[in-house]
């Protein structure tokens, strides 16, 4: 089987030998790496099963001044320091009044869409998937600011349904564009939760955002793709409604977060829905011997991968300040999983 056949077995819960797995640095790791191999032939060993592009760039932030970007919304970010962070928003009210909504158009270029093409094209094997950034919740926060977005939730519902409805609206238009590159799902990225719970609250959530979300996810299903949603933080309030609303594949997966220990969740829900990461990036992957994460991703593959419905990987990429050693065990443990039986 290719590693695109693999992926998709998995995802339809068919078990595989291997299991499928992504893995990505951010930071010095991987010239560390290069430096721990001596070269970057190890690069090799890191079977694409996944390989994603998108012809739309759903923040399309611009420079702005030193150390400053503005997106297309009109939203000044400082991106001199990690993470970067909103400096302000483009709308500090609660008002539409004198501000020009972007169209689509601006979001997007035949360039895009052409080096998107080109990129898939070079990995034929593979998954392949058509990235479309922040969601609607991050969006609403990007445009009004984080505090101001939440107020809204509570304290101007009309407006905020008014702002969710011209997001979803946007996002419409992007998924038909992206449905057209030779893909085999759409990627949403909206963080509903923090460690302790889903931010905007479940009846919040479900008011403002399951609709939505629905109508989006249905648009990716009628043009034959599967949907994949990359979520920080806690879900579990919500799994119920996520999988009834269609999600195939729940990605990010941080076990720390509160009820996303991904044992629990793939017992309970893992014949619905296929799961995507599980390896501690805030436990495991920084704090944990090479032993111990060895351990842990022998223990992923056999018991989130037994009956399909897994793809491993860290819940975050790895970051810098993973020791070396550390970021080695990954490597290898990954890796090794797919030459054992």
């Amino acid at each position: 089987m290719t590693p695109r056949d693999i992926v998709l077995e998995q995802v339809h819960h068919r078990e595989t030998f291997p299991v499928p797995f992504t893995l990505w640095f951010e930071g010095d790791v991987a010239e560390r790496l290069d430096a721990h191999y001596g070269g970057t032939s190890w690069r090799e060993r890191l079977t694409p099963y996944i390989v994603g592009a998108g012809s739309v760039d759903t923040m399309g932030k611009k420079p702005a001044g030193e150390g400053y970007e503005r997106d297309v919304y009109g939203s000044l970010w400082r991106m001199d320091r990690r993470p970067w962070h909103l400096e302000r928003p483009a709308l500090p009210e609660p008002t539409f009044e004198g501000y020009d909504f972007p169209a689509a158009e601006r979001f997007t270029s035949p360039e895009a869409e052409a080096a998107a093409r080109k990129t898939l094209a070079e990995h034929a094997d593979s998954f392949r998937i058509a990235n479309l950034g922040w969601g609607l919740f991050e969006c609403s926060w990007g445009i009004r600011g984080f505090e101001n977005a939440l107020m809204d939730s509570a304290a101007e519902p009309d407006f905020y349904a008014g702002l969710l409805d011209r997001f979803t609206d946007l996002y419409m238009d992007f998924v038909k564009r992206s449905v057209r590159l030779p893909v085999d799902a759409i990627m949403f990225g909206d963080d509903w939760g923090d460690q302790r719970g889903v931010i905007l609250g479940p009846d919040r959530w479900r008011r403002f955002l399951k609709p939505r979300w629905a109508r989006l996810y249905q648009a990716v299903h009628d043009a034959g793709k599967l949907v994949i949603s990359h979520c920080c933080g806690s879900v579990a309030d919500i799994m119920p409604d996520i999988i009834e609303i269609g999600l195939d594949v729940l990605e990010s997966v941080q076990p720390e977060a509160r009820g996303m220990n991904p044992y629990g969740l793939k017992k309970q829900w893992g014949d619905k829905i296929a799961f995507w990461g599980g390896l501690g990036s805030q436990s495991t992957v920084p704090f944990g011997t090479p032993e111990e994460i060895r351990a842990e991703v022998c223990r992923l593959c056999r018991e989130m991968g037994r009956g399909g419905g897994y793809i491993l990987s860290p819940a975050k990429s790895l970051q810098p300040e993973t020791p070396t050693a550390n970021a080695v065990a990954v490597v290898e443990a990954f890796t090794d999983q797919e030459a054992s039986d």
